[in-house]
């Protein structure tokens, strides 16, 4: 593990750290945090391992372990403000539905947050997930369909019209 492998993931534990504490100051702590134990961990790390899954289980463990307070938990969703990749396009539409989404998804419990996020923003499949955070398998599965089903009954009840949501790995949604 080079400095330089652990850099390419920055980005991505970033922008996963911000869906947890739903703001970039408390993010950016919880991503210092885990890579000052996982610089302290180095030699836990086995080199055939992956190190992305190593690292987003070092973030996800520091966050569930009680290092962040329920009233961090608290605030609004904050994750538009610095272009990681989730700038709403210039279209006024977009936008609505974005923060529709977004707000939906921010009333969803942790648990099915970040499996949420873990699968359709980062790309991680239920297996890697249920390594990350030494689940069973099903148990991530189950939080994901639920998830989901809630984040479509959610922007199906707060807004008018028909809201189209992209599943990663599966097929586009239309709810409504």
């Amino acid at each position: 593990m080079t400095r330089l492998d652990v850099t390419a993931h920055l980005q991505r534990l970033r922008r996963y750290a911000r869906f947890l504490c739903r703001n970039a100051a408390d993010a950016d702590d919880l991503v210092q945090d885990t890579l000052v134990k996982a610089i302290a961990r180095a030699d836990q790390f086995r080199p055939e391992g992956d190190l992305r899954n190593w690292l987003f289980s070092i973030l996800h463990n520091t966050f569930v372990s009680g290092t962040r307070t329920a009233e961090r938990r608290s605030r609004p969703l904050d994750i538009c403000d610095n272009g990681d990749g989730f700038e709403p396009q210039p279209e006024q539409e977009v936008r609505l539905e974005l923060r529709r989404v977004l707000a939906a998804l921010d009333r969803l419990p942790v648990e099915q947050r970040s499996v949420i996020v873990l699968v359709s923003v980062e790309g991680m499949t239920t297996d890697e997930i249920a390594d990350l955070m030494q689940l069973p398998v099903g148990t991530v599965r189950s939080r994901l369909a639920r998830g989901r089903e809630a984040l479509r009954r959610l922007t199906r009840g707060d807004g008018a019209g028909t809201a189209s949501l992209r599943i990663v790995g599966g097929h586009d949604v239309q709810t409504g």
